[in-house]
């Protein structure tokens, strides 16, 4: 089992939930974030004044899948966020140790739908 975590633009959101869910990701959370990266925020213009945004407005995507549906995912997610311009994200992969469903008590592999 791994956990995905990919940071990406707000504006890719339903283009990734449904390219993840044609790989096979039975769930995701997804939470609102902020946060910079290479781009170091960026420059904006508010009525006529300049400002600088230093932490940019992302999404977290976090899903808990089965080892043989990892790059699956990990593909479909790279290809739906892709806009060729930076600040696109990243995607980390984690190893998960353990998972319960609370409502019957599965675990593990049970638990998210291995």
């Amino acid at each position: 089992m791994k956990l995905i975590i990919a940071i990406i633009k707000p504006s890719c959101l339903d283009a990734v939930i449904d390219a993840v869910a044609h790989a096979g990701a039975s769930g995701l959370t997804v939470t609102e974030v902020r946060g910079y990266g290479r781009q170091k925020g960026k420059t904006e213009v508010y009525r006529g004044a300049e400002y600088e945004v230093r932490l940019v407005p992302k999404v977290r995507l976090e899903i808990a899948a089965p080892t043989v549906l990892v790059q699956g995912i990990i593909d479909a997610v790279a290809k739906a966020a892709n806009t060729g311009k930076i600040g696109d994200g990243k995607v980390f992969v984690l190893d998960l140790e353990s998972a319960l469903r609370i409502r019957t008590g599965e675990r593990d592999g049970d638990a998210i739908g291995e």
